[in-house]
């Protein structure tokens, strides 16, 4: 199988790519960043199974081109920094819609099988910019079903939090402060969020890609408070107070909030932190 991952040389993107490779599938990283380029092909030391795109997802004949011959498109390309969606929305809106927009085209117009798309808790009853650019894209991947019909790909959506120390993600943040100190800046210690690790994430990833799965998946995962999640670092807090574009609790459908949804201690999180 040959499969495109837009945003390819990202966190989640590299360790998709492993799991293919590990599979004998041919992988074709479609990514912005040269600098990942280069170091994501040193760390797959120039594999004959891979193949890479430098292009933006904004450009739609780019996305196109490195779709042909494709079977399965992950559209893992996106702006991510809910902060920087504050203050730049528009940014989002070309990235994160008009993005996946084409994307979606790309792998109709290339007759790819199965079209994936990582989504975001944030799409679920949306405050920012970046959540409501997520919920929107999310819309338009299903609604492509619509549009293109049996004789199209399968659009299917992933929405899951935030994966357990991804690029810019809050363990290692916290990581990096406390190697010059004991304390970190906390918004709300009473904040809830998800619990996903690598593996979990890319194995949810692919099932839906390679699998049998639902237009919309939704795992099942435990969540931890953000306090608790301080004390399991060893870390002071300096609570900050919770900003406009950020929620106290995150849900991911009506029946799952991570206020409700099954609770780490803070020694189940020390353990998780080991793999981290």
């Amino acid at each position: 199988m040959r499969v495109l991952i837009s945003g390819g040389a990202g966190f989640l993107g590299r360790r998709l790519s492993r799991k293919l490779i590990d599979r004998g599938d041919t992988v074709c990283i479609y990514s912005r960043d040269e600098v990942k380029h280069a170091t994501m092909m040193r760390e797959f030391d120039n594999h004959p199974n891979m193949r890479w795109f430098l292009g933006d997802v904004r450009d739609g004949a780019r996305m196109s081109r490195a779709t042909r011959g494709c079977d399965a498109v992950i559209h893992a390309a996106a702006l991510k920094r809910i902060e920087t969606g504050h203050y730049n929305p528009g940014e989002m809106v070309v990235t994160n819609i008009i993005g996946t927009q084409n994307a979606i085209d790309a792998a109709a117009d290339n007759k790819v099988s199965r079209f994936v798309f990582v989504s975001s808790d944030k799409a679920y009853q949306p405050i920012s910019p970046y959540g409501q650019s997520k919920a929107l894209a999310e819309s338009l991947v299903l609604n492509a079903n619509h549009v293109y019909g049996e004789h199209g790909p399968a659009y299917r959506a992933v929405r899951y939090g935030n994966v357990a120390g991804s690029t810019g993600s809050i363990i290692p943040l916290w990581r990096t402060w406390l190697r010059d100190g004991d304390t970190v800046p906390v918004t709300d210690p009473n904040c809830t969020r998800f619990w996903m690790t690598a593996e979990q994430a890319v194995d949810f990833v692919l099932q839906s890609a390679l699998g049998e799965a639902p237009d919309l998946a939704i795992p099942e995962l435990p969540a931890f408070t953000v306090g608790d999640l301080a004390e399991a670092m060893g870390a002071k807090m300096n609570i900050i107070g919770l900003p406009a574009w950020e929620k106290i609790h995150e849900s991911m459908s009506d029946d799952l909030c991570s206020a409700t949804a099954k609770r780490m201690s803070v020694e189940d999180l020390r353990e998780a932190l080991k793999s981290v």
